[in-house]
């Protein structure tokens, strides 16, 4: 299971970390700010760009499933 941390009940993230949102029930998870110089994560956040656009008042929200999100993580070399 990746390590990252699922928090629906806080509304920042912590120092150095971010938030985004995923699947139907928009989950929230935080994630470490390293994640966004991985360029798979990069595309993924491209693909959210291109979808929700830029001014999404949810903030970053991820086209894709939980257990995708999940499984992007268990195949990937990023880790916390």
């Amino acid at each position: 299971m990746p390590k990252y941390q699922c928090d629906a009940d806080a509304r920042k993230a912590p120092k150095g970390q971010f938030v985004v949102y995923v699947g139907e029930e928009l989950r929230r998870f935080t994630l470490p700010l390293s994640y966004l110089k991985n360029p798979s994560f990069q595309q993924l956040l491209k693909k959210s760009a291109e979808e929700y656009g830029y001014s999404d008042s949810r903030g970053i929200v991820l086209p894709c499933d939980e257990s995708t999100f999940e499984s992007f993580f268990m195949n990937s070399k990023m880790r916390i």
